[in-house]
């Protein structure tokens, strides 16, 4: 990322894509073992869900008209948001300090990362209660509208097309809405990690950051929920439920190399997120001091002074 801040601000995807391969190049064994360490678990929790919340859909299909099956699911993504969005704080906290470690040219050792990882979280897990109940109230509103909209199709004796199109429309708007949300949220924790702003503060942040990249940001996390959802679709399908008559050892071979894709998409996508934050604070006009970052960035292994809350530099 030694770019001027012009030149890094008008960043397209693709060289934003190639500048966040380049720093995992730059530090292959640190990243390596990040990737081991906290990556790869939250990976193999997502397809997980993934595969039990297919077969659970499949089962809401034939329930319906029954009450308690619905509660129960909802039940049941509560806990696994909340259970793979605290997987996603270690994985992303642990990726942002890496890449401004590389960006400051801090020396960086794996086990100064895990013993930074505890100080990492605090601010972390202060804007996680806010992530988790915008991801919870989301969830729910869809879940709403699939048992609507699967007792609208096995109702023989209701119209369907006003309704079903209502619901479709809804639905739009509430993964459009859910798309700002992740790419607002998924800045909002880089924000929460290099900068000493807490709480609400780390939203409006995010938020003014976002502006102006609106559509930068929903398209990486576009990409990035596709690309996991497609490979959790095809894991649950193939891997799990032995779909096209695979054997025990193509499933297994299968398995494997899905997880590892979607571990390389995890990644990717995490660095594509700390580059991007670079290039929002460029075309914002705010650039970052690497004195104090890299002072703040000691703070976390407990030997910092105290980081001036505005960050202003020339270039980046």
């Amino acid at each position: 990322m030694d770019l001027e801040a012009e030149d890094l601000q008008h960043l397209s995807a693709s060289s934003i894509l190639a500048n966040s391969i380049a720093i995992a190049r730059s530090s292959t064994a640190h990243f390596f073992s990040l990737t081991l360490v906290f990556v790869l678990p939250f990976s193999l929790s997502f397809l997980a869900y993934s595969s039990l919340t297919l077969r659970l859909i499949s089962q809401l299909y034939l329930h319906p008209y029954s009450l308690s099956y619905p509660l129960f699911f909802a039940l049941y993504q509560s806990l696994s948001l909340l259970f793979l969005l605290s997987l996603s704080l270690l994985s992303t906290g642990t990726v942002v300090y890496s890449v401004a470690c590389v960006y400051t040219t801090k020396s960086i050792s794996f086990s100064h990362l895990l013993s930074a990882v505890p100080r990492l979280l605090q601010p972390l897990l202060v804007t996680f209660p806010g992530v988790l109940l915008r991801a919870v109230t989301l969830c729910t509103c869809l879940m709403v509208e699939l048992v609507l909209f699967i007792s609208l199709l096995q109702d023989p004796e209701s119209h369907h097309f006003l309704p079903i199109l209502i619901l479709s429309a809804t639905a739009v708007l509430l993964s459009t809405t859910g798309l700002y949300f992740s790419a607002e949220w998924r800045l909002s924790c880089i924000v929460s990690v290099l900068e000493e702003v807490r709480g609400r503060e780390v939203i409006r942040k995010s938020r003014g950051l976002l502006k102006g990249k609106v559509v930068l940001g929903c398209f990486f996390a576009l990409v990035e929920l596709v690309a996991s959802g497609g490979i959790g679709i095809a894991f649950a399908a193939a891997a799990v439920n032995g779909a096209a008559g695979l054997s025990f050892r193509a499933r297994l071979v299968l398995g494997i190399l899905l997880a590892g894709l979607l571990v390389l998409v995890n990644l990717v996508g995490l660095l594509v997120q700390s580059v991007f934050y670079h290039v929002c604070k460029a075309f914002h006009h705010e650039g970052i001091d690497k004195s104090s970052l890299y002072e703040h960035l000691d703070g976390y292994l407990g030997e910092s002074v105290p980081l001036s809350s505005s960050i202003e530099m020339g270039n980046i």
